[in-house]
């Protein structure tokens, strides 16, 4: 049997505590279905006996205080809501129990952008961690010694997990159900509560929008252009000619404060602009492609996969009207 604690977190999602709370209690009907024993004795764990959760919405009653649990197997950390630095400073005080318990050999399984948390605890420094989309800017920024991974949904490497993407999380708890128990039973919860195991990656949702949170005024310039003329034959030379810089020293520096090469930046502002399209339009594939300025279908085909997992023809069929 493996102890598992759900951490109340301030500003946890109460949707995700519940649905950890559910699945894994709901792993012991199947096994006793099956004539077996439970596997898992689930706790939700807080500080006091009640939490306040999104700003006082909701209130969670936890079934034990974090100082009064000496040994558990597994820590859940959820989901939590709202500002991410003020969020860490509201949960500092579980911060010394969660590392004193990984160091006895606790696993830590955290969920989407619990990962701030986790990161905060300093568990997860030169360590991989997979965070949501949409967070990876901000999270990069105050943890800038862990190593983002966004080619994958969920990471695994020295008993901690994460994942990236909103409910992303329900497909690591079922990893954590095969790694526990079985194939088998992983399957059977897939199939219980509806969930898809095929899922590896966040590439097909992403939205990129550019890191334009710095204030260099012609790194910002530049985005600028390329988002306003994608659909013209861009050239790193001409983007740098118009920052009035060298071009070694101007990439440096873009891809710096953006994250991506201005050659990526390119990439990825054509491969949205083509999503759209495929989203809404009826033109082909190949018009579409076109109008972003390549001339090589198979080489922007051999882009797009590159950015979104799928080919455009696959991306269409999942998110085409």
């Amino acid at each position: 049997m493996k102890h598992v604690t759900i951490l109340a977190l301030h500003d946890a999602a109460i949707n995700c505590v519940d649905s950890c709370f559910q699945i894994l209690t709901r792993v012991n009907d199947f096994l006793r279905y099956q004539g077996k024993a439970s596997f898992y004795e689930v706790t939700i764990a807080g500080l006091q006996k009640t939490t306040s959760l999104n700003n006082g919405l909701y209130t969670i009653h936890t079934t034990a205080g974090i100082h009064g649990i000496a040994h558990t197997d597994v820590i859940v950390i959820p989901i939590t809501c709202g500002h991410f630095p003020e969020s860490v400073k509201r949960n500092a005080q579980f911060i010394d129990w969660v590392r004193a318990m990984y160091k006895n050999g606790t696993e830590i399984v955290s969920l989407c952008v619990g990962s701030f948390f986790l990161a905060a605890t300093g568990l997860l420094h030169h360590k991989e961690c997979a965070v949501h989309w949409a967070a990876r800017n901000e999270f990069s920024a105050m943890f800038p010694d862990v190593r983002v991974i966004d080619d994958r949904l969920i990471t695994d490497a020295d008993g901690i997990y994460t994942c990236g993407g909103a409910y992303s999380y329900l497909n690591l708890l079922l990893y954590i159900i095969e790694k526990h128990l079985n194939r088998e039973m992983a399957v059977l919860a897939s199939k219980m509560f509806e969930i898809d195991m095929d899922r590896s990656s966040q590439h097909p949702f992403v939205i990129f929008l550019g890191q334009k949170h710095h204030a260099d005024k012609n790194v910002l310039e530049a985005q600028q252009y390329i988002e306003q003329h994608y659909e013209q034959k861009l050239t790193v030379e001409a983007i740098c000619a118009k920052a009035g810089m060298g071009r070694r020293t101007f990439e440096r520096r873009f891809k710096k404060l953006t994250g991506n090469s201005i050659v990526e930046y390119i990439q990825r502002v054509k491969v949205e602009a083509v999503k759209k399209q495929l989203e809404q339009g009826r033109k082909t594939i190949n018009e579409i492609v076109y109008e972003v300025g390549y001339n090589d279908i198979n080489a922007f085909r051999d882009v797009f996969k590159r950015c979104t997992g799928l080919s455009p023809l696959e991306y269409r069929r999942k998110f085409g009207v």
